[in-house]
């Protein structure tokens, strides 16, 4: 009988934005105005394929793009955090599902060493083409008009638990460890033994703390926290109960 634990990756296990950080590869440090002005909201890869596409034409290769992504600080104790779960994988499944791309999770996972952490990753599916190009694509569709276009991250949760159900595994409890907007979502449908830990002062735990005050209904209990020791000794607390 295991709990999964469920990751956002940016702001969450490293400490910035993959998507962001990688501007610092563009000449001078930045976009275009324009190119940073056609975003629309819920469309968020398609506006990086045009940033991946832009750094592309100004020649910013693979390996300069890889030792960015690898510079990425982690979060507080998030380290000690996975080693954690390393020590103890007999009690813990542990999955990512983020709105990066799976390049840079991967890079990120590979220097580091805790790929073995983790059973599954969940993201959009990214590439360098043959131009040395990284592209990217959409995680897949799904009709939940909560959650950018090109990933629910709900759907990806209730899929993946129904699946290990299929296999005979089956939860005793999901915590769900996240920051942004789009962990919302899937918070909001955790169960009643589940717990929803949102990073201090991110969007995640400022929309949580709003929906209690107008007595929104949730089920799962909910843990705040600012460093992966914290969220250790949450863990702790459950696997000795």
């Amino acid at each position: 009988m295991k709990i999964l634990l469920v990751f956002d990756f940016d702001n969450t296990i490293i400490d910035d934005n993959s998507d962001t950080w990688i501007i610092q590869c563009a000449p001078e440090k930045k976009l275009p105005i324009e190119l940073q002005n056609s975003y629309k909201k819920g469309f968020w890869t398609e506006f990086m394929g045009r940033v991946f596409k832009y750094l592309g034409d100004r020649g910013v290769r693979e390996d300069e793009m890889k030792r960015a992504v690898t510079s990425m600080p982690f979060t507080l104790g998030m380290v000690e955090l996975l080693n954690f779960i390393r020590r103890n994988k007999d009690k813990f499944d542990c999955i990512i599902i983020s709105d990066s791309n799976s390049v840079f999770i991967d890079w990120v996972l590979e220097a580091t060493s805790f790929h073995d952490v983790f059973d599954k990753v969940f993201t959009n599916p990214a590439a360098f083409d043959s131009n040395g190009h990284l592209t990217v694509e959409n995680y897949h569709a799904h009709s939940c008009n909560r959650c950018p276009k090109n990933l629910c991250k709900n759907v990806v949760l209730v899929e993946f638990v129904d699946k290990q159900l299929q296999q005979g595994i089956d939860y005793t409890r999901i915590v769900y460890i996240g920051d942004g907007g789009n962990d919302v979502c899937p918070v909001t449908f955790l169960k009643k033994n589940d717990v929803a830990m949102p990073r201090k002062g991110y969007t995640l735990q400022k929309t949580l703390s709003r929906m209690s005050q107008n007595l929104e209904p949730m089920e799962s209990s909910v843990i705040v926290w600012s460093s992966g020791v914290e969220i250790i000794s949450y863990l702790q607390f459950l696997i000795n109960e």
